[in-house]
C-alpha cells in the first residue's frame, strides 16, 4: 500500500471544489486545508478535538442541498469514534469524512496512535452503516473521492494513508466568532 503526501492529498481533494462546504479538525487537517487556499465555506475548528465529524453532521443535516466534507486525522476520528455510529444512523447523503492517517498522533509527538496498533477506522465505519468507505492510497484515489463528494452520493467514509511527515504551518483565522459569521454569509444567512 501507497501512502500520499498529507499536503498534496488535500489540495487535490479541494481543487475544482464546486458548493463543498468544509469542516477542519484540529491542527494539521487544519492548516493543510488553509493552504490549500483560505475560502469563506471553510469551517476550521480550533480547540474542538474529536468534533469534526460531529459538526460536519450537523452542517450536512442542515443543509441537504451542498456537499460537505469533514476532513480529520485518525488521532481525532479516534477520539470521536462514538461519531461515526451517529452518523451512520443519520446517514446524511451529502456527508464525507476524511480521515488524513498517518499511523500517529501527530500533535503530540508522533507517538504510533491506534491505527498503527492495529485499529482499522474503515471497518468501524462499515460496522456503523456508512454508505460507501473507500481506502485511498493514490492520487487516483483522491480524484474519485473528490467526484463522489460532489455527486452526494451517500454518506460516506475515506481512510487517506499519508506519510508522516511536517509542513509549514498555514494558520487561519482563529477568532470562532469570525469564523462563524463569514461560514454563516457564504451560507446565505445573517451573521
Amino acid at each position: 500500500m501507497g501512502v500520499l503526501d498529507r499536503r498534496q492529498a488535500v489540495e487535490a481533494l479541494l481543487k475544482e471544489r464546486g458548493d463543498l462546504l468544509v469542516v477542519s479538525g484540529l491542527g494539521s487537517p487544519t492548516w493543510d486545508v488553509a493552504a490549500t487556499g483560505d475560502d469563506e465555506r471553510n469551517f476550521y475548528l480550533w480547540g474542538a478535538m474529536g468534533g469534526a465529524a460531529m459538526v460536519g453532521l450537523g452542517l450536512a443535516l442542515a443543509q441537504p442541498e451542498r456537499p460537505v466534507a469533514a476532513i480529520t486525522g485518525d488521532g481525532e476520528a479516534l477520539m470521536g469514534l462514538g461519531s461515526l455510529a451517529t452518523i451512520g444512523a443519520r446517514a446524511p447523503r451529502n456527508l464525507t469524512v476524511v480521515v488524513l492517517d498517518n499511523l500517529h498522533f501527530g500533535e503530540t509527538g508522533m507517538q504510533r496512535s491506534h491505527t498503527g496498533l492495529g485499529t482499522d477506522l474503515s471497518a468501524v465505519a462499515r460496522a456503523c452503516g456508512f454508505d460507501w468507505v473507500a481506502e485511498i492510497d493514490d492520487m487516483a484515489g483522491l480524484d474519485e473521492l473528490r467526484q463522489g463528494m460532489q455527486r452526494r452520493d451517500g454518506c460516506g467514509f475515506a481512510r487517506i494513508a499519508i506519510a508522516v511527515g511536517e509542513h509549514d504551518r498555514v494558520l487561519p483565522e482563529r477568532d470562532g466568532a469570525r469564523i462563524k459569521a463569514r461560514f454563516r454569509r457564504a451560507l446565505g444567512l445573517a451573521g
